[in-house]
């Protein structure tokens, strides 16, 4: 084991956005995050281009996510 706690550790930006547009859709994305990348014509690609050079939406984007996997483990623990 790593010791690594940083559960972002490992997992690229396209796999975030990736799971993001899974899970939410882009409009849901896009209101959730109100940047044109995912309101206007989104794609994965447009989306990691605007993203890898904009620190201030990529840890939006990465605060989303977190808050995906919170959402989903609750879910889950709730099924058993």
């Amino acid at each position: 084991m790593n010791g690594n706690k940083d559960p972002l550790h490992g997992l690229t930006l396209e796999a975030i956005v990736t799971a993001l547009v899974d899970y939410f859709g882009w409009a849901e994305l896009g209101r959730r995050i109100a940047i044109k990348c995912f309101q206007v014509d989104p794609s994965v690609a447009s989306s990691l281009k605007f993203l890898r050079k904009t620190p201030w939406a990529r840890a939006k984007v990465e605060g989303l996510y977190l808050f995906m996997r919170r959402e989903q483990a609750r879910a889950a623990q709730s099924e058993n």
